[in-house]
């Protein structure tokens, strides 16, 4: 059967028939290739710029996925950037104005157009539409939540947020997207005329394609009840979480939100189980520091520290110490907030300062429960320090975390807290400062030579660059074009020698203490990261960032 081909071309601004012919329904269709022939040639005549698909590397499916399956296959057109309200897509025919005006419509985007090849747009989009096929009619088997704490006020807003397809369905795909591309955090940013939707991943955040204005509202709305929050309150900040199952895996979920100007901005923190190691030799400790890390862990008393920055990795190595010595015959107790991971035979407590139940409250309490080993998520004041080092001085074990730049800085911490100088010497076996640097994607890592400033920053920190293999990644479909994947851990581990507890009580500087440390076999962070360096772990500009 027959039947008729009609091409609209435009240029000069106004449209023209170019071919008006008869043509069979086979796929070798004469008129066809005669077809994509003039639309090279208008294409050429009015500057269209021409984009190489099978060049342009990873494309973020939630870009692509703008432009609905049908759409970009009724009309040979796949989206592949998005910026600033603008989404360039790639067609094989850029002068249908049909086209334009449904792609315009149904994204709520001015659209940029490209011009490919129709055999290399049909081949992306198998490529980037075929994942997502039937995940709507999946997607209750996919990610399944949990409410926790559901009030009975809360079943009309609920019963009206349920019929919101759209905000449900994109909060759905969000946290399938978010758990796929193991961030984790999840940031919703309400702004004048945008929203702005980020994820952390490995630390950095980056930029989605986010939904229009118009769904902010329901949105919220819909993970604040997920969250068991009050949806009709928008003037304070509110604290909630969940749990849901995807692909499977349980994932704990906390929400956090904040009244802006343009409304409330929401953080959901991604707790994947599935995806962090608590075992102990997974911590990334060389073999030397790992034997004695492990001999401090089997002492009876004594007290560890872990410092460095927010999402360092702390709660971490704290999790898999309290796995290594745990046993049917120690008796251990936490208190955290929050509580990041339930861990089975250890009791742990969920801090409340607003009902009084802060770090010193917790921790006075549990000592009188016969703890063997205890864990205080973080020491905040001089109270909450003075009574971990009694516990560690009347025979428990302690582990705890303290913000600070390095292991050394901590002394001067506890110092500054107040603590006698003696007490500190007498509790404290060692201090751990850590850092995480993304590590390098293996599937596109290559070999480079860094610019000159780089080199000069080397110099000045007493490294030569000549003997360092410098590496970086590429970019590509593996790690979503960041040339990372994944993190690896460094770190400086300061151990309390007689000699350093000598220092103290002589009032030494913070420099001198390191000095020492260094002379005694302690490596520094610097040093510890550019050991990464040389390995191929990491980029130089990794460590320069964290450290």
């Amino acid at each position: 059967m027959a039947h008729p081909l009609t091409l609209w071309c435009v240029g000069g601004g106004k449209f023209y028939i170019i071919k008006k012919m008869q043509a069979s329904v086979t796929k070798n269709i004469p008129g066809k290739d005669l077809i994509e022939q003039r639309i090279r040639s208008f294409v050429l005549l009015n500057r269209i710029p021409k984009i190489d698909l099978s060049n342009i590397g990873f494309i973020d499916p939630t870009v692509v996925g703008l432009i609905p399956e049908d759409t970009a296959r009724q009309f040979l057109v796949i989206a592949f950037a998005q910026k600033k309200g603008v989404l360039s897509v790639a067609m094989a025919n850029p002068f249908d104005p049909l086209a334009l005006d449904i792609i315009q419509q149904k994204t709520g985007f001015q659209v940029e157009t490209n011009y490919a090849p129709q055999s290399l747009i049909e081949a992306e989009i198998e490529k980037y539409y075929a994942q997502k096929a039937n995940l709507e009619e999946s997607m209750k088997e996919l990610v399944d939540f949990e409410i926790e704490d559901e009030e009975e006020d809360d079943e009309e807003q609920l019963r009206i947020q349920a019929e919101d397809a759209p905000a449900i369905k994109f909060v759905n795909l969000l946290l399938l997207q978010a758990t796929q591309d193991r961030a984790s955090d999840i940031h919703i940013e309400p702004q004048d005329k945008e929203i702005k939707v980020r994820l952390r991943v490995d630390g950095i955040l980056r930029e989605i394609s986010p939904p229009p204005k118009r769904m902010q509202s329901g949105i919220i709305s819909r993970i604040k009840i997920l969250g068991g929050l009050d949806i009709a309150e928008r003037r304070v900040p509110q604290d909630g979480r969940t749990k849901i199952k995807v692909l499977g895996r349980q994932i704990d979920i906390r929400i956090s939100t904040l009244p802006t100007i343009y409304g409330e901005k929401v953080v959901m923190r991604i707790l994947d189980k599935g995806s962090v190691s608590l075992n102990i030799n997974d911590i990334g400790f060389e073999t030397k520091l790992m034997t004695k890390f492990k001999e401090v862990l089997t002492q009876a008393h004594g007290m560890i520290l872990v410092t460095g920055p927010t999402g360092s990795g702390k709660t971490t190595t704290l999790y898999s110490s309290l796995n290594f010595v745990n046993s049917p015959e120690k008796n251990i107790i936490t208190v955290e907030d929050p509580v990041e991971y339930r861990l089975k035979g250890i009791n742990q407590i969920q801090a409340r300062p607003q009902i009084g139940l802060t770090f010193a409250a917790g921790l006075r309490s549990i000592l009188r429960q016969d703890p063997d080993i205890v864990m205080v998520g973080e020491i905040r004041d001089k109270e909450t320090a003075e009574i971990a080092i009694q516990a560690a001085l009347t025979g428990h074990l302690v582990l705890s975390t303290l913000h600070t730049n390095d292991a050394v800085a901590t002394i001067i911490r506890l110092l500054n807290m107040g603590i006698d100088k003696y007490l500190i010497c007498s509790s404290l076996s060692l201090v751990i400062a850590q850092r995480l640097a993304r590590r390098i994607c293996l599937h596109c890592k290559y070999q480079y030579t860094p610019d000159v400033d780089v080199q000069n920053r080397l110099e000045s920190l007493r490294v030569n660059p000549e003997e360092i293999t410098f590496y970086k990644g590429k970019g590509c479909d593996h790690c979503a074009g960041s040339g990372f994947w994944g993190r690896v851990a460094v770190y400086e581990f300061f151990l309390l020698y007689k000699e350093i507890k000598e220092m103290i009580i002589d009032n030494a500087s913070e420099d001198e203490m390191r000095q020492k440390g260094l002379e005694l076999g302690m490596e520094s962070l610097l040093r510890n990261g550019l050991k990464k360096v040389k390995e191929g772990l990491t980029t130089i500009d990794e460590i320069l960032r964290i450290i």
